[in-house]
């Protein structure tokens, strides 16, 4: 008893350390130069679009459902996604951030960064033609079929009916899990509950932070995280129950770590539900 008190005292602390989130200064922090440098081969935006594209055109990731986990208020993780899966589904747990993503999906103008330069990235990625940005765009916004509230906290992530009986044949997450999580075990139960949603056979690819302990979500907005190794994501992910396939490892340059946190790398990881 006293043990789940523990366990939903600490993800109530972590929800309130939310409320103060702003996707503006999250875009800027993390999303522009110098970690969005497209001329650079050694930064981390690239490093992450080309993890995703060859984890897409691998040829064993397919199905009809893109599930992506806490997509926050960023759209790159479904980029190369979108070529595969004719539905994609977005989800958050914070609504500002679901506006955020709506907004671009309605065209309507508004939204605190510019996609294009990804888009364009993705494309020559694919081997086309930067220039074909546009038709990415529209495939995508065609693609993604609802952006939905998720908590990953919850045994069921979901609200009912949001899936097919069948589950995703495919969940991709970014710097969700251990930013949202108060401790280890609450890193891999989320992993378990997020498993829920994926069918035997299914695949999961998964970016996260290294040796993280916080990182700035606006102006004096500081959010606690799980600082992972990558022996504690390999266990994590075994104890949930998925079988790994590769995993990556990005290490910072001394110029990509900015202030707006103490990450010391990046991993990207594949896995399949077995």
């Amino acid at each position: 008893m006293m043990e789940q008190k523990r366990k939903d005292n600490g993800v109530a602390a972590m929800a309130v350390c939310y409320e103060k989130f702003d996707p503006a200064a999250y875009l800027q922090y993390n999303y522009t130069p110098p970690r969005a440098d497209f001329e650079r081969k050694d930064s981390i935006v690239p490093w992450k679009l080309a993890c995703l594209h060859r984890a897409f055109t691998e040829g064993d990731v397919s199905g009809e459902l893109l599930v992506d986990i806490g997509s926050g208020p960023t759209l790159y993780q479904v980029l190369s996604g979108c070529e595969v899966f004719n539905k994609v589904l977005l989800t958050d747990f914070l609504d500002v951030n679901r506006q955020e993503l709506k907004r671009w999906l309605r065209d309507e103008g508004g939204c605190n960064l510019d996609w294009t330069p990804y888009l364009q990235h993705v494309c020559k990625l694919e081997g086309r033609q930067p220039s074909e940005w546009t038709e990415k765009a529209a495939k995508l916004r065609q693609v993604i079929t609802d952006v939905v509230p998720i908590d990953v906290h919850c045994s069921q992530p979901l609200a009912p009916d949001v899936l097919p009986p069948s589950g995703a044949d495919c969940l991709v997450s970014c710097f969700c899990l251990e930013s949202v999580s108060p401790d280890l075990p609450s890193f891999t139960r989320a992993l378990g509950h997020t498993r829920k949603l994926l069918r035997p056979g299914g695949h999961l690819l998964l970016i996260g932070a290294l040796g993280e302990s916080y990182y700035f979500a606006g102006p004096g907005v500081r959010i606690p995280v799980v600082p992972l190794d990558e022996a504690q994501v390999c266990a994590s992910l075994k104890e949930s129950g998925y079988t790994l396939i590769r995993l990556e490892v990005y290490t910072l340059p001394p110029d990509m770590r900015v202030g707006v946190d103490d990450v010391t790398g990046v991993f990207f990881l594949k896995a399949v539900n077995q």
